[in-house]
């Protein structure tokens, strides 16, 4: 039987066996624990030999739901789920590392996700070497010297650098190193990495999946074999997705595909306008031509994702003006929601590190990070122009 399309399976995927009393919807089931009257079919559900649920930090028929629907999207072997995307990066890291191992990754990877890099992986004496993001063979040659995991996120958060995942999948391969990829920005919709030779995937379930900014949560994808690794991980290290959060995650992956063909649109018609407005000093986002890594984007990438950054002359001066005059923007540490949602780096992405470690990164403190939401285009055109012509005369000249 062919495969159904992606914007079907978004709505049914991974649904109907955990559907009950004639119900059309996954039910939320909050139950922390699940009786048995059979001690002996409690045992086998308890060590895995059989279909079941004992305790909520473990699974839940819920949270299973979500999972499922994830796998299918990703058409991936196994998924399994965590509180947050960064519970997923952690314990997925934390699986896979030991003292003495040694992690490639590019230095433009988020905020948090560099945190563990920088700081966190160096304490337990896991050597980590940081590669310029998009020099393709800087990264081979780290590689070849040997590594146990590529860590890849493309596109990179906030200013949507390319990395080719099917070229650097091979290099790895050669060393027998695991390639873990964050597809958080692009999304299944836009882009599958296990296809290209990734061996584990991994979202915030938070961002677009959910596309609501109302629920928390993490996901990884991949092979079987590592998946149940990771689960085990989590499971005893407790970052459980909440079974209402895995409702809501479920709910709005329904309208995945409506949602992300038109942020894709969005955000490649403001990357456009904003390339014709003078304080604008420049522009990132894939889908433009002249974007660095725009053939490879088209190569491995269906749409070219909702998210866009840009810098303002007059950095964070004219940052400090423009952002409250917008009339159809969240100025929030989010992203992927419905809704247009815009923030600097230095409050959303890049929190957690210091102006000399984002500068190192390449971004300006003026940086402006722009996800797109589903709003008319016209409207969200014209609300940049009005904040734009808000501006004091002092800012645009200086700029």
């Amino acid at each position: 039987m062919k495969k159904t399309n992606i914007g079907t399976r978004a709505i049914w995927a991974g649904e109907k066996d955990s559907l009950a009393f004639g119900a059309t919807q996954v039910p939320v089931v909050h139950s922390v624990s699940f009786g048995y009257d059979d001690m002996d079919d409690w045992y086998e559900v308890a060590v895995g030999n059989k279909e079941g649920h004992i305790y909520g930090r473990n699974t839940n028929p819920t949270v299973q739901a979500f999972e499922e629907k994830i796998r299918i999207l990703e058409d991936a072997e196994a998924a399994t789920s965590f509180s947050t995307g960064m519970a997923a990066i952690s314990n997925t890291l934390g699986t896979l590392l030991f003292p003495g191992d040694r992690i490639v990754s590019i230095k433009d990877t988020y905020g948090g996700t560099n945190k563990i890099f920088t700081e966190f992986l160096p304490q337990q004496q896991i050597d980590v070497e940081l590669c310029e993001t998009g020099n393709h063979e800087a990264i081979e040659r780290e590689v070849m010297k040997g590594c146990k995991v590529l860590y890849l996120e493309t596109p990179t958060n906030p200013t949507v650098k390319i990395t080719d995942i099917e070229r650097m999948a091979k290099v790895a391969k050669k060393v027998g190193a695991l390639v873990v990829v964050d597809n958080t920005f692009a999304t299944p919709v836009n882009q599958n990495p296990l296809a290209l030779g990734a061996d584990l995937v991994i979202h915030s379930a938070t961002k677009f999946l959910g596309g609501h900014a109302d629920a928390l949560g993490g996901a990884l994808v991949g092979s079987k074999e590592l998946v149940e690794k990771v689960y085990h991980y989590r499971e005893i290290n407790g970052a459980t997705l909440d079974p209402m959060a895995a409702y809501l995650l479920l709910r709005g992956m329904k309208t995945l595909k409506l949602r992300i063909d038109r942020q894709n649109e969005n955000a490649l018609a403001i990357a456009r306008h904003l390339k014709t407005v003078d304080i604008v000093d420049d522009v990132f986002y894939p889908g433009l031509e002249e974007h660095k890594g725009h053939d490879i984007a088209k190569t491995q990438m269906k749409g070219f994702g909702g998210m866009l950054s840009f810098s303002v002359k007059g950095g964070m001066d004219t940052v400090r003006h423009l952002l409250p005059k917008l009339k159809y923007s969240n100025r929030a540490a989010n992203l992927g929601a419905v809704e247009t949602i815009v923030g600097p780096a230095r409050t959303t992405s890049h929190v957690e590190c210091t102006p000399e470690e984002r500068a190192a990164m390449g971004i300006p403190e003026g940086l402006i990070r722009y996800s797109a939401g589903i709003e008319d285009i016209e409207d969200l055109k014209e609300d940049l122009n009005q904040a734009f012509r808000s501006l004091p005369e002092s800012l645009t000249v200086k700029g």
